[in-house]
């Protein structure tokens, strides 16, 4: 079982996502975003396998939750710096996390 401490090791923040570029080199499809963490983590970019649920223009200035401490992962020739959290659709498409009700502050941490 993982401890409240464990749980304090993944950090987790909120983003906006500034950019986002097709990626054909994905082995499924995909994008590139860039998202913003605000001024203490800046710009990263991430692949999100979200291209069958979302388009280009849905994605931009959508906040998202992005894992911001995982060591960034050779995608296709891309890096991807963070982890954006999603879950399963009803038709096995991505629906990305994001916080509800209001903006977050960017770059405010999940908990």
């Amino acid at each position: 079982m993982a401890t409240y401490e464990d749980f304090l090791k993944v950090d987790m923040r909120a983003g906006k996502i500034v950019a986002v570029e097709d990626f054909p080199k994905a082995s499924k499809p995909a994008y590139k975003v860039q998202v913003d963490f605000g001024s203490g983590i800046g710009l990263k970019w991430s692949s999100v396998q979200a291209k069958k649920a979302y388009a280009k223009e849905e994605l931009m200035d959508r906040q998202v939750i992005g894992v911001v401490n995982l060591p960034p992962k050779n995608i296709a020739g891309f890096m991807s710096e963070v982890l954006l959290i999603g879950v399963d659709m009803e038709d096995g498409s991505l629906s990305l996390l994001e916080p509800s009700r209001r903006p977050a502050r960017i770059g405010s941490r999940v908990y």
